[in-house]
């Protein structure tokens, strides 16, 4: 380790690689291997016919690898003492031509076979993109491709959300150019080669989207063995399921939300059909990132200068244009529309709206333990 790095790492700074962490180098070099022998083939010739001018005609060594080479390679005569050559120099140097032919043509088929019947070209191209995958950070790893992946991976490419999408599929090059997914992992989900190509030990959530919840279940299962492993603070876990009961497993197994597409289903359809016009609220203000209103929860932690204050000592409709339209308690209790003089309790978590700008400022301040001076 370098001087400079002991220094950021004794100062605490993050050291970031854009190294892969599974490597593919041996895997690739495997495949190189045939092409040894032709190359070892067309040195010994080449040494060959080195010794044999330096011998037979009293080259010197650079003279004599100098005519070995274009002789070995049938480039042409004429730039040094050819034509005074002896005749057993003759007969030498058309052996020495006729085994350079055959080395070189040997060598090309080597060549050709390993790059046209062997995988060394999607080796290659995965390895590219392992190296594009390691330099995110706080990505989203989706596991399983399916019309949810292709629609989730819609909302976060319009949101400009980083994410790596992992399926078994033999297809997956040709879906993603499809799906317009900018990182994938052609790989088994549950499996650690995965959560290594994935670069998941720098991601911050994941999410499993299978259709099968025992495809779910192994998954949110592996993840959590590979998070004690890594002793880092917990993923964000995001699953589906088809029923209300498969809901109440995953969450149980560990998943932090899991949907139930029928239930969101229903949801969505009921409050179309009750109130037309919220459809279109929700698709252009709360769907989208760049929007002049958005939606969030702040938490209120236990050494928040704002516990036991007044909604309206907070300031923040004034200073920075976001409104408190609900808090849930610590008990779980939910106060819709709250007066300015509703009192903030600890733990507690603040309905938030406003531009997504101000509600940043807005939950950095909450979570500041003095009052800022400018309030």
């Amino acid at each position: 380790m370098s001087i400079f790095k002991r220094i950021k790492k004794a100062l605490g700074w993050e050291i970031r690689s854009a190294k892969p962490e599974y490597d593919l180098n041996p895997l690739i070099y495997s495949k190189l291997k045939p092409i040894r022998l032709p190359l070892i083939l067309i040195q010994v010739v080449l040494m060959i016919g080195t010794m044999g001018y330096v011998y037979l005609e009293d080259y010197s060594i650079m003279h004599a690898i100098f005519q070995s080479a274009y002789t070995l390679t049938n480039t042409g005569f004429g730039a040094l003492n050819e034509a005074n050559f002896k005749n057993v120099t003759i007969v030498f140097t058309v052996c020495l031509m006729l085994a350079g032919f055959a080395s070189l043509i040997f060598a090309v088929g080597i060549v050709i076979d390993v790059i046209t019947n062997g995988t060394l070209r999607e080796l290659l191209k995965e390895r590219r993109m392992l190296y594009k995958i390691a330099r995110l950070r706080r990505h989203f790893v989706i596991f399983y491709h399916n019309e949810y992946t292709a629609q989730l991976a819609k909302q976060f490419n319009e949101n400009h959300i980083p994410f790596v999408v992992v399926d078994p599929s033999d297809d997956l090059e040709d879906i993603a150019k499809e799906c317009n997914y900018p990182y994938f992992v052609k790989e088994e989900p549950y499996k650690e080669d995965a959560f290594l190509k994935s670069h998941l030990s720098s991601a911050k959530g994941v999410i499993s989207l299978s259709k099968n919840i025992s495809n779910n279940i192994t998954l949110i299962a592996s993840v959590r063995l590979y998070e004690k492993e890594l002793g880092r603070s917990p993923f964000l876990i995001i699953s589906n399921a088809e029923t209300q009961n498969e809901k109440i497993r995953l969450k149980k197994l560990g998943a932090d939300k899991v949907v139930a597409t029928p239930s969101l289903m229903a949801k969505r359809v009921s409050a179309m059909a009750i109130r037309p016009e919220m459809e279109n609220v929700l698709e252009e203000f709360l769907y989208k990132r760049d929007t002049p209103i958005d939606m969030e929860e702040a938490y209120v932690n236990e050494n928040s200068w704002v516990i036991n204050r007044e909604i309206k000592d907070l300031r923040l409709r004034d200073k920075i244009k976001v409104s408190v339209i609900g808090i849930t308690e610590k008990k779980g209790r939910f106060i819709q529309m709250p007066k300015g003089s509703t009192i903030i309790t600890g733990e507690s978590k603040l309905l938030l709206v406003g531009n997504q700008k101000a509600i940043s400022k807005a939950k950095r301040i909450i979570s500041l333990e003095e009052k800022p001076e400018d309030l």
